[in-house]
């Protein structure tokens, strides 16, 4: 039996792609249920509709408070009934009262080797911008749980890159 996967989605969607690819491999026990975007142009829900994705929008700037809109969006992935939710470049900080609905479901793609490079700020080119900055010879990417403290969750999966030094 696979696992069904809800994944969460603020613009590209190049994570979401590599969920969907791998989802194709026979021996992989997942399925994707259901891409739930807070931005109408993300072009994750273009990908999602191609590859016959159920794909929602809920818009933030629909809501009166953070909490009224995670309010909404437990609502709405809960109507998937998925076994994990993923967050895959969601660009917004999710509070208590959903980190709790959700706990030990809720996994975050995050573009460093945590605990470096994590936190406040650090999403997407920010994280690869400090990472060149320090002159780390080494990046990568960590999967970890969700908690209520940013990018702080347990561990689930971490892959080291090398960086090359270019002159």
């Amino acid at each position: 039996m696979s696992s069904k996967i809800v994944v969460l989605i603020s613009g590209g969607g190049t994570n979401l792609q590599a969920i969907i690819d791998a989802c194709t491999e026979s021996n992989y026990p997942a399925e994707i249920v259901g891409v739930v975007s807070n931005k109408a142009d993300a072009y994750g829900l273009t990908r999602a509709q191609n590859s016959n994705i159920t794909a929602v929008t809920l818009s933030h700037k629909d809501f009166a408070s953070r909490e009224d809109y995670d309010q909404a969006l437990i609502k709405e992935i809960d109507c998937f009934d998925a076994d994990l939710i993923v967050l895959a470049g969601f660009m917004r900080i999710l509070t208590p009262s959903f980190v709790q609905h959700f706990q030990g479901k809720l996994l975050n793609i995050h573009p460093s080797l945590l605990p470096k490079f994590g936190g406040k700020g650090m999403y997407g080119n920010h994280v690869h911008k400090a990472v060149i900055e320090a002159q780390e010879s080494e990046s990568g990417i960590s999967i970890h749980f969700v908690n209520e403290e940013y990018d702080k969750g347990a561990i689930f999966f971490q892959a080291k890159v090398s960086i090359e030094k270019k002159f």
